[in-house]
């Protein structure tokens, strides 16, 4: 039997095989080379990889793969008709590829050269790019998604060594083809871009945040839900009842409203009143209420909110008036007798989930899930809309990455007004049935100390500023349960990473996101442990990779021309993250993308193995002498120079020279002369650093946003008045 018969043959049992663990989708297949010299390049997920491509690929089509998947995959190898690469044989492998290429074949090649253990694109090994340039084969990039943790892939540093369900749907998407010169990095980005594209056709057309909610409850019925700080413990089960009675006052009560306001901390109430929201159809907006009234009524004008859940012993904590439509929960939780919490605790545990769905669940994943407000950190307050596909895609591409277990808890301390802390310390754990454990006030290190020890916590999401207070005041014993400590929202100061990891055993993963990314872009995630598989997926000093269903792009500010690695320049964003738009600004939403990429403003690199490292925001740069100056770098400078005291570097108004750069600093035991004699002995350019009269000893700096950010506003208006009147605290 000739090897096109035996072909065939192999093929029609790989496809009756495959279609009984996947349900396969092919998008693009009108890009499949139909003859060589041609290159498949595919990221690599699962031993498995091959075997689907085969199906996609044309007869005859060869593969490069390792001589571990050969000797995995077996009899099944022999329909790949693999270059066998050993490590040590890459010359060999090399040529082998070159004659097949030269002779018109087709090659299949995963150039990241080792299956991640995340679902992370990992860094490409390079060789590739000649042979195709010698050979002037097309390129063909192509994006495997949904395999990471089934069948032969890797979860948590181990492999997968039975399928874990059946009829698992996945999808093989084919990019178009580039042209024989094109590089590595170009290629793992039209990879990233292919992967973006592909995530948004992983949800069906009602994949919702309580959909999903009502699923997790269900599935854990009477494990712990939700705690707080308060002693209150609620089951998953008695979360979902009282979700339900809220729906359920809501569309009597506010029948006509999409959006319903909440004015609470982080508590378990909060939470509750949040997903309530969303059992009742509409968009939870959870409001600002320490950035002052006026932001607040902003708000509430802007989205038109009617009804404002609160509760009276909040607002006589903190004395702050309730606003024209305030209601309390605790007089809606008293108009539900026993009799009516009984009979809905019944139907919650007896109705199957597509029941309760059908009643309690809204109807598009396109819906507006919430309406979060920047911080104005840097200006006016602007409302962004995020969807339920923004939503649920960023949790989907969180929980690939972190593989939680049945017994990890999050310790939720960032306010739900915040994106970081309503996507991934709500919606996250709430979704997936890991309970969460809340404390309204992040600055609270003993208390959240306590909490994490007493409720083993297991993931703990905050900014720099707040992982500075645990530094000072949590014990090494109460974060000894900790897996995953994330800090995001700003700038990781090194010091503060290292003094983390030296006192807690334990790295201080940086993150990045933006709100209008729902918000994570990218996130380091921890090196696997001895004995595991040992691909670098930690890198101090960068944000990590993108994460899966989410690319980047680095681009010149001006010209918008695409950068080389390791070149900074603006950062762009594309994935099913991204937010719909501006409430009510449609020219301020066409103004933040560009082709389907959202313009985040931020500047920032890619390194060759595809982590970033973000430098600063455009507005916190100075153009000096011709030169764009970060201002977070003379603030890591300054940092240092001071043993790691506060600092700040702000631009103000020069009638000379356009701006000045001025430096706020604390500590008192260092004149401003003193100061600026020590960053003269760094590396910091000549240019960069800042005249020696521009230098300010202040008593205090503005307190952070209740974000975790600088109040960027505050510290330039103080920078200003320093500046302006020429005394204070000098020598």
């Amino acid at each position: 039997m000739g090897w096109g018969v035996a072909d065939r043959a192999g093929r029609l049992a790989l496809r009756s095989l495959l279609r009984v663990l996947y349900r396969v989708r092919v998008v693009g297949a009108e890009n499949v080379p139909s003859r060589g010299p041609a290159l498949l390049l595919a990221n690599h997920v699962s031993y498995l990889d091959p075997l689907l491509l085969k199906l996609c690929a044309p007869g005859g089509t060869r593969f490069v793969l390792s001589r571990d998947c050969v000797e995995r995959l077996g009899a099944a190898a022999r329909l790949l008709r693999p270059i066998v690469a050993s490590g040590d044989n890459d010359d060999q492998v090399l040529a082998e590829l070159l004659a097949e290429l030269r002779a018109g074949g087709i090659v299949g090649l995963f150039p990241e050269g080792d299956i991640t253990p995340t679902g992370h694109v990992l860094a490409f090994r390079s060789g590739w790019e000649a042979v195709a340039e010698a050979a002037r084969a097309s390129v063909t990039p192509v994006y495997l998604d949904g395999l990471s943790g089934a069948w032969w892939s890797y979860r948590d540093g181990h492999l997968v060594e039975r399928p874990p369900r059946l009829r698992i749907p996945i999808t093989i998407r084919f990019g178009r083809p580039l042209p024989p010169s094109v590089t590595a990095t170009q290629v793992r980005e039209a990879i990233l871009e292919l992967g973006a594209e592909t995530a948004a056709l992983r949800f069906g057309p009602r994949d919702r945040i309580e959909r999903r909610f009502l699923s997790s409850a269900k599935r854990n019925w009477g494990r712990l839900g939700i705690a707080d700080s308060t002693g209150r413990e609620l089951s998953f089960g008695r979360c979902l009842v009282a979700a339900i009675l809220l729906a359920g006052w809501l569309r009597r009560h506010a029948r006509s409203e999409p959006m319903i306001g909440i004015m609470l901390p982080a508590t378990a109430g909060a939470a509750l009143a949040n997903f309530g929201i969303l059992l009742a159809g509409k968009a939870p907006v959870n409001l600002n209420f320490s950035a002052g009234r006026e932001a607040v009524d902003a708000a509430i004008r802007q989205c038109g909110l009617k009804t404002i859940l609160s509760s009276r012993a909040f607002l006589e904590r903190t004395g702050l008036a309730p606003p024209a439509g305030t209601v309390l929960l605790e007089d809606v939780t008293a108009e539900f007798s026993a009799l009516r919490k009984a009979a809905v605790a019944l139907m919650a545990r007896l109705a199957p989930c597509w029941a309760l769905a059908l009643r309690y669940a809204g109807r598009s994943v396109d819906d507006v899930a919430t309406v979060v407000f920047s911080s104005g950190s840097t200006g006016e307050p602007k409302g962004v809309v995020l969807s339920h596909r923004n939503i649920v895609s960023n949790i989907e591409s969180l929980r690939g990455i972190f593989r939680l277990q049945e017994d990890d808890r999050v310790i939720g301390v960032l306010p739900f007004f915040h994106v970081f802390g309503f996507t991934c310390t709500l919606c996250f754990p709430l979704m997936h049935g890991y309970p969460a454990v809340y404390h309204p006030n992040p600055t609270d290190a003993r208390t959240i100390g306590e909490l994490t020890a007493r409720y083993r916590g297991t993931l703990l999401m905050a900014t720099p500023t707040f992982f500075g207070h645990y530094l000072k005041r949590v014990e090494p014993e109460e974060f000894r349960t900790l897996r995953y400590v994330i800090a995001g929202g700003e700038k990781l100061p090194p010091a503060l990473a290292r003094a983390f990891q030296e006192k807690f055993g334990m790295p201080l993963l940086e993150g990045y996101g933006v709100t209008e990314t729902s918000p994570v872009v990218t996130v380091n995630v921890p090196d696997l442990r001895p004995g595991e598989r040992r691909t670098r997926t930690y890198k101090p000093g960068t944000v990590g990779r993108p994460i899966p269903g989410v690319a980047v792009r680095i681009v010149d500010a001006s010209s918008g021309e695409p950068l080389p690695a390791g070149c900074e320049g603006l950062l762009l964003v594309k994935g099913p993250c991204c937010m719909v738009g501006y409430l009510n600004q449609p020219e301020r939403t066409r103004d933040a993308f560009r082709e389907g990429w959202y313009v985040t403003g931020d500047i920032a690199s890619l390194d060759e193995e595809g982590f970033l490292s973000i430098a600063d925001r455009l507005s916190r740069f100075s153009k000096i002498g011709g030169e764009m100056v970060p201002h977070v770098r003379i603030e890591q400078a300054v940092s240092e120079a001071l043993d790691g005291a506060p600092c700040v570097v702000m631009a103000t108004p020069d009638p000379m020279r356009g701006e000045r750069l001025v430096v706020l600093y604390t500590r008192r035991d260092v004149a401003p002369a003193e100061l600026w004699r020590r960053l003269q002995r760094t590396d910091l350019p000549k240019l960069w650093i800042p005249k020696k009269e521009n230098f300010y000893l202040v008593e205090e700096m503005p307190p952070p946003l209740p974000s975790g950010k600088l109040d960027l506003r505050r510290l330039l208006a103080l920078a200003m008045e320093v500046t302006r009147s020429r005394e204070g605290p000098r020598t």
